[in-house]
């Protein structure tokens, strides 16, 4: 079982309606809870760190994609707010396509329009040039969530191979 709860991660790190990188934990705690703290120990310790470099790894993808292009923080506002909207199913512009053509969308056109609206409000760009960076940060906030997403997969795959050697060497070594 704890071994299942470690494989679900590697979907649930790629996919943003399923939970991800925090199945490590809990499936090293299954496993600690099974074996014993004094032998289990180990896998929670590399699960726990995997899953911090996850969340660092997802902070840095999008901040630094955005960060790039000096974007706006409303441009992150954006982002945050389409992510939110497109794995809900909640934007209107999708009819079809579900959750994972939402969270893919909704951060695009979020950020775009948050940038968007940063620029007019400062008012020094034309209307082409508005349109055309605020669709360059966009892009560049999905670009770096898909580069932490692979990271997160990574990571993922990582904790499930030192699950399994950590659970076998740690099997082998108990009394």
């Amino acid at each position: 079982a704890a071994l299942l709860v470690q494989l679900l991660a590697v979907p649930g790190s790629l996919f943003p309606v399923l939970p991800g990188l925090v199945l490590l934990p809990l499936g090293a705690l299954l496993w600690c809870w099974a074996v014993g703290f004094a032998v289990g120990w180990p896998v929670l310790a590399l699960a726990c760190v995997l899953l911090l470099l996850g969340w660092g790894a997802d902070l840095l993808g999008v901040v630094l994609g955005a960060a790039r292009l000096q974007a706006s923080r409303w441009a992150y506002l954006g982002a945050g707010l389409g992510l939110l909207l497109g794995v809900l199913g909640l934007l209107p512009a999708l009819p079809v396509g579900g959750p994972l053509l939402g969270a893919l969308l909704g951060p695009l056109l979020g950020s775009a329009v948050g940038e968007l609206l940063a620029e007019l409000i400062a008012g020094s760009r034309g209307a082409l040039a508005l349109l055309r960076r605020s669709g360059l940060v966009g892009l560049a906030v999905v670009s770096g969530m898909l580069v932490s997403k692979l990271a997160q997969a990574l990571l993922a795959l990582v904790g499930v191979a030192g699950f399994v050697f950590l659970s076998l060497w740690g099997a082998a070594a108990a009394p």
